[in-house]
């Protein structure tokens, strides 16, 4: 991988607030780290970070950073992170792996494929990518910025494997060889169709009443809310609540008047003989 030159400078805002003031100036806040050095804060320019990013096949880059007015001026690094807005993408902060041109490094680099599968072509078959980054390990010079496949003689129902893939020279493909990583795979027939459609779980929004099970097997009665629901639904607009059972039966309008008679003719009798009493 060919190095590109990139401007950087030194960066003191910090913290939330401090982000935002450097993004209003036009630059993306960074930070710089390595084994041998601690990790530096860092600002690069919007427009220049931008265009290494748009003429790169990855964000894979090998940058020369030149840090303006600082004990190091000069460093070679790798674009380890790159974090993008997820609305309108844009560039909102970068990591940069300081390397040696003398140590292998271990990067994730992009699979693309070239030609059309023979197994699409002629049998009507699927194209599936499995694996969409490989890790590889190499010089910081031999790093390819992505890994390009040949699928032409791929055939309906094989598979390429991580072990079947020829690696640029220098550079080292890291994983178990017998992980797939392209195939060609058979199309649905209708039947398999309908069939992984009756298999989709049920739509949210569907309701059940499911009575649970005890402990010993039987089961149990619906939920607490269930059911009065389904009494508040049954009871007729107008109605009074049922009595439980136990319950003394409901006085009817007028009983208590009722009730309240024979004492009331007991208390004017006791009057009356009082009275007559006197009288005597």
């Amino acid at each position: 991988m060919k190095s590109v030159a990139l401007n950087a400078f030194a960066r003191s805002q910090t913290r939330h607030t401090g982000t935002k003031k450097v993004r209003a100036t036009g630059r993306i806040p960074a930070v710089i780290y390595g084994r041998q050095t601690k990790p530096q804060n860092l600002e690069v320019d919007v427009k220049e970070m931008g265009e290494l990013i748009h003429h790169s096949a990855s964000e894979n880059l090998l940058v020369d950073l030149a840090v303006k007015d600082d004990a190091q001026p000069k460093r070679l690094a790798l674009v380890q992170e790159v974090q993008h807005h997820p609305l309108s993408g844009k560039v909102l902060h970068v990591d940069f792996h300081e390397v040696s041109e003398t140590e292998k490094v271990t990067v994730q680099v992009p699979v693309e494929t070239i030609g059309e599968a023979a197994g699409v072509k002629n049998s009507g078959g699927v194209l599936e990518h499995i694996l969409f980054k490989l890790k590889v390990r190499a010089l910081p010079k031999d790093l390819p910025e992505q890994i390009i496949v040949d699928i032409a003689s791929l055939e309906l129902g094989k598979v390429i494997h991580l072990g079947e893939i020829q690696a640029p020279a220098g550079v080292e493909i890291l994983g178990d060889k017998h992980i797939p990583v392209i195939a060609v795979a058979a199309p649905r027939t209708e039947a398999e169709e309908v069939a992984a459609t009756e298999a989709a779980p049920a739509v949210a929004g569907d309701v059940e009443m499911i009575k649970e099970k005890k402990e010993d097997g039987t089961e149990a009665a619906p939920a607490k809310g269930a059911a009065k629901g389904a009494e508040k639904a049954a009871a007729k607009p107008g109605d009074k609540a049922a009595a439980k059972p136990g319950d003394k039966a409901a006085a009817k309008p007028g009983d208590k008047a009722a009730a309240a008679a024979p004492a009331d003719k007991a208390a004017g009798d006791k009057k009356a003989e009082k009275r007559a009493e006197k009288r005597k």
